[in-house]
């Protein structure tokens, strides 16, 4: 690899060699660790991996800011190509040592002039509280903050048994039974499909996006990419006897080579359902099942709309605990 005096160029995880992946996978987690000391650290090899991701019927533009063998910068750009036409959403990592040089705005020009070459007119893109300078950098941007949200922690060893006990405690004749899948089985994969885009009904903010489709082979891509990056995903379903129909779900997802932290991932309940507790029986069954099968677990960490009420209610009970904020920008593109 030659140096390009810094220039922003693309790169193309798939067919680039592995020492260029994983000289972004150092740089991924060199950032992620100046952000969040705590944490366990990430595992440039896995995050190498990751590069190479893409779920179908999206297209992922990646862009590097090389020095030598290094990577100081990356972007990158994802877009669906068959719903959601008028968005995409992207990412700017600079390394911790190198930033305030430009090279976040230079890998932001890159990304825009691709959304713009597809005909993109909103661009959408996360921030976390735990990294400041990532909101200033949004404003400098004239992004407009569109969906706020509160990341909570959760402490395993303070939750109460006889809170899970009264939540997972069902009346009698129940018509609803869990299944806990790592991998959905066939017979439930359009089931699960139609099942996760009840997701369509979590609050938006003012992000201009329309629903989104999941799809039986979008699943198994997931899958797949989940096991190639040496994590495990627990999904939690709600079966509704009566019908067969998922009524409900929740999933989670843990590495244990960072053992102590859980990633709490969506949980829904279809409106026709809710009220019955699914949500909660769910929530306490999945717990119960983290502190039974992933050794070492600790934490549990969730995102939520500041204005899903209702989740929000949830995980407070629980006992989770603000942590920190992370929101949801957008930039129009005239």
């Amino acid at each position: 690899m030659t140096t390009l005096s810094r220039a922003v160029t693309p790169f193309d995880p798939v067919a680039a060699p592995p020492e260029a992946r994983l000289a972004v996978g150092h740089l991924l987690t060199a950032a992620h660790h100046f952000a969040y000391p705590e944490d366990p650290p990430l595992l440039p090899a896995r995050e190498a991996t990751g590069l190479t991701h893409v779920t179908p019927g999206e297209v992922l533009r990646h862009f590097v800011v090389w020095d030598g063998e290094r990577a100081l910068g990356w972007a990158s750009l994802e877009y669906s190509v068959t719903e959601n036409l008028h968005a995409a959403h992207a990412r700017v990592v600079v390394h911790p040592d190198h930033r305030r040089r430009g090279l976040g705005r230079e890998l932001a020009r890159a990304v825009e002039g691709v959304a713009r070459e597809e005909g993109r007119s909103v661009v959408t893109f996360g921030t976390s509280s735990r990294a400041p300078a990532g909101e200033a950098f949004a404003r400098t941007l004239n992004a407009q903050p569109a969906l706020p949200m509160r990341q909570s922690q959760l402490d395993l060893t303070e939750v109460q048994d006889s809170l899970l006990d009264a939540w997972t405690a069902r009346p009698q004749g129940e018509p609803y039974r869990l299944h806990l899948w790592e991998r959905v089985p066939d017979e439930f994969l359009a089931r699960t499909a139609d099942m996760m885009m009840v997701m369509n009904t979590a609050p938006r903010g003012d992000l201009d996006v329309e629903d989104w489709t999941v799809t039986p082979e979008m699943i198994r891509a997931w899958e797949g990419m989940i096991a190639d990056s040496g994590e495990v995903r627990y999904l939690m379903a709600a079966e509704d006897t009566r019908t067969g129909d998922l009524a409900g779900y929740t999933e989670v997802f843990w590495s244990p080579e960072r053992a102590a932290l859980v990633f709490q991932g969506a949980t829904a309940v279809r409106p026709s359902a809710r009220g019955q507790g699914l949500g909660k029986w769910l929530k306490a069954a999945m717990l119960r099942h983290v502190r039974a099968h992933c050794p070492g677990a600790r934490w549990v960490r969730t995102n939520n709309a500041e204005e899903n009420a209702a989740m929000l209610g949830i995980n407070v009970a629980l006992g989770f605990q603000p942590w920190a904020s992370f929101t949801e920008w957008q930039v129009r593109l005239a």
